[in-house]
C-alpha cells in the first residue's frame, strides 16, 4: 500500500479546487489536487457550462485564465447580449426563446464585472445591454491552461481519482484512502466536491433543500423546509451546417412540453467560432432529478433537450441551419448539500449588501441574482448592490482542519442561489488555498488565521473585496 504525505489536499478539481489548488502550491505548500472524473474542470467542462456569467468579484485567477485564453485562436470570447423573450421583438417576428449573448470584440474583461442594479428584469433592457458582459471560453483550451498553471506551481494531480474513506482523528483528517488503495496523509484538506462529499464523510452537518422562514427568518423562505432544489440542465451545442432543415424528432420523444403548454427560455451562448451553446433553465427539477437517480435523470433529461430542439427549430426557422454536435456528459447541477458552519450567508447579507454588512472576515464579493430554476416555479430576484461573503462560511463545525470551497459551503438556500457560479467559487477556492498556506505558515489551524493578513494576501492576488472596484485592481485587469 501507497503513502503520500501533504501539506494541502484539494479534493475536487471544479473551479473551487482549481482556486485553492494554485494559490496553495503558489504559495509554498506542498499541494495534491484529486478529482474523480477524467479531466479537470468540473461543471465548467464536464456539464458544458463553458461561459462567466457578468458579476463582481471575478478576478483574480480567472483573469490569469482568461488572459491567457486570449493568446489562442477563437479561444475566449467576451459577450453582450442580442434578443430575449422579455423584451419586444421586430414586428411580424415572434418573441427570442430566451436570452441570446452574442461576441463582442469591443468589449473587454473589466466589463464582465458587474451585474447589480438590473431590478425587474423584463424593464431593463437598456441596462442589461449597458453593463450585462460575460465570458464564453472554449472547454479544450480551458483545460489545457489550467493544467499549465498546476504544473507551473508545481500541485500534483490525480484524476480518475476519488477518495472511499476519510480517518478522522481528535476532529481532524487524519489522511483519505483512494479508490486505488493508496492511502493520502494531510495536515489540511479542502472540500471542493460541490455536494460537500468529504465535509459528509467526516461527519460534518449537512442540509438539502429549501430553509424555512423560521431556520433564518428569510423574507422568501417558505413556511415550511422543502425537499425543492434548484433545477437541473443538460446543454448541447449546435453548429452551422450546408442544409436547413428540422432534425426528426426520436420515436420516444412527444413534440410537447413536460411541465405546461410552454417550453422553458433558455440561454444561448455563442462562442468565438459561432458555434451555440443552448442552456434550458432548466431541463428538470432538481429534485426530480434526486429521486430519478444519475442515469435515469440524464436519460429523460435528453429526451427533453431533443424536445426542446425540435421546438426551436419549428417555432424559430434560423434554428434549421442548425444540427446538434455535442451533448454534455453529465448535467449541470445547481445546487446540492450545504454544510451548516461557522457562519451562514443568508438573503439578509444579500439584500443588507456590503454598505450594510458588518463581517470583517469578508473574502470574496458578488452580486449575482437570487436566482432559481424551477421550471414553472422559477423567479429571480436582481440585487441593488454587491455583498460579501464571510471566511467563516468556508469552515465547518466539528472539524478543525477543513475548509469547504463549492457550492457546498454554508448558504442558506436562497443565498445559495446568488453566489454559486464559478468565478465566485474560484475566489473562495483561492480564499481556502490562501487560509491554508497562512494556517501552516503560522501553525494554528484554519479558524484561527488572522483575517486582517488573509483579506491582505488576497489584495496582493488581486482579487476584489470592494466595491467601487479598487485601483490597483482595475490597473490589474486594463483593457484586455
Amino acid at each position: 500500500m501507497s503513502v503520500d504525505s501533504y501539506d494541502v489536499v484539494v479534493v475536487g478539481g471544479g473551479s473551487g479546487g482549481l482556486g485553492a489548488a494554485i494559490s496553495a502550491s503558489r504559495l509554498g505548500c506542498k499541494v495534491l489536487l484529486l478529482e474523480k472524473a477524467n479531466e479537470l474542470g468540473g461543471t465548467a467542462v464536464h456539464a458544458g457550462v463553458n461561459c462567466w456569467e457578468p458579476g463582481v468579484g471575478g478576478t483574480g485567477v480567472p483573469f490569469e485564465i482568461y488572459r491567457r485564453l486570449v493568446s489562442v485562436h477563437q479561444a475566449v470570447g467576451i459577450y453582450s447580449f442580442g434578443r430575449h423573450g422579455c423584451w419586444s421583438a421586430p414586428q411580424g417576428q415572434p418573441r427570442y426563446p430566451g436570452g441570446e449573448a452574442l461576441q463582442d470584440p469591443a468589449r473587454s474583461y473589466a466589463d464582465t464585472l458587474r451585474r447589480f442594479g438590473a431590478g425587474a428584469f423584463r424593464h431593463s433592457e437598456a441596462f442589461i445591454r449597458k453593463h450585462w458582459h460575460g465570458v464564453v471560453f472554449e472547454p479544450d483550451a480551458y483545460i489545457k491552461v489550467v493544467n499549465e498553471m498546476l504544473a507551473e506551481a508545481r500541485c500534483a494531480v490525480l484524476v480518475n481519482t476519488a477518495f472511499r474513506h476519510a480517518e478522522i482523528r481528535n476532529d481532524r483528517v487524519v489522511c483519505l484512502e483512494l479508490n486505488d488503495g493508496r492511502v493520502v496523509h494531510g495536515k489540511l484538506f479542502i472540500d471542493s466536491t460541490g455536494d460537500a462529499c468529504l465535509a459528509k464523510a467526516c461527519g460534518c452537518r449537512v442540509i438539502l433543500g429549501q430553509d424555512s422562514f423560521a431556520d433564518y427568518a428569510e423574507r422568501d423562505a417558505p413556511a415550511t423546509r422543502s425537499c425543492q432544489l434548484n433545477g437541473v440542465s443538460l446543454l448541447f451545442r449546435v453548429r452551422v451546417r450546408n442544409v436547413r432543415r428540422v432534425d426528426s424528432l426520436p420515436d420516444d420523444v412527444p413534440a410537447t412540453c413536460w411541465w405546461s403548454d410552454h417550453f422553458p427560455n433558455m440561454s444561448v451562448f455563442q462562442y468565438p467560432n459561432s458555434d451555440l451553446s443552448l442552456n434550458m433553465l432548466p431541463t428538470m427539477k432538481g429534485n426530480e432529478a434526486i429521486e430519478l437517480g444519475p442515469d435515469r435523470a440524464y436519460h429523460e433529461c435528453l429526451r427533453r433537450t431533443r424536445a426542446q430542439w425540435h421546438h426551436c427549430q419549428m417555432t424559430f426557422p434560423e434554428f434549421q441551419q442548425y444540427h446538434i454536435v455535442w451533448t454534455a456528459p453529465t448535467l449541470g447541477v445547481r445546487e446540492s448539500h450545504r454544510i451548516v458552519g461557522r457562519y451562514v450567508l443568508t438573503e439578509h447579507d444579500l439584500l443588507a449588501g456590503l454598505s450594510d454588512q458588518v463581517h470583517d472576515d469578508i473574502i470574496a464579493i458578488a452580486d449575482h441574482a437570487m436566482d432559481t430554476h424551477g421550471g414553472p416555479d422559477s423567479r429571480c430576484g436582481e440585487l441593488s448592490q454587491p455583498y460579501g461573503i464571510p471566511y467563516r462560511c468556508l469552515l465547518p463545525e466539528g472539524i478543525t482542519n477543513l475548509i469547504v470551497a463549492c457550492r457546498g459551503a454554508s448558504f442558506s438556500s436562497i443565498a445559495a442561489s446568488s453566489c454559486r457560479l464559478s468565478r465566485t467559487m474560484f475566489c473562495l477556492g483561492q480564499a481556502a488555498g490562501s487560509a491554508a498556506a497562512l494556517a501552516l505558515q503560522q501553525n494554528v489551524d484554519p479558524s484561527e488565521v488572522d483575517i486582517v493578513q488573509l483579506r491582505d494576501l488576497l489584495g496582493r492576488q488581486h482579487i476584489q473585496l470592494h466595491w467601487p472596484i479598487e485601483e490597483d485592481i482595475r490597473s490589474h485587469i486594463g483593457t484586455t
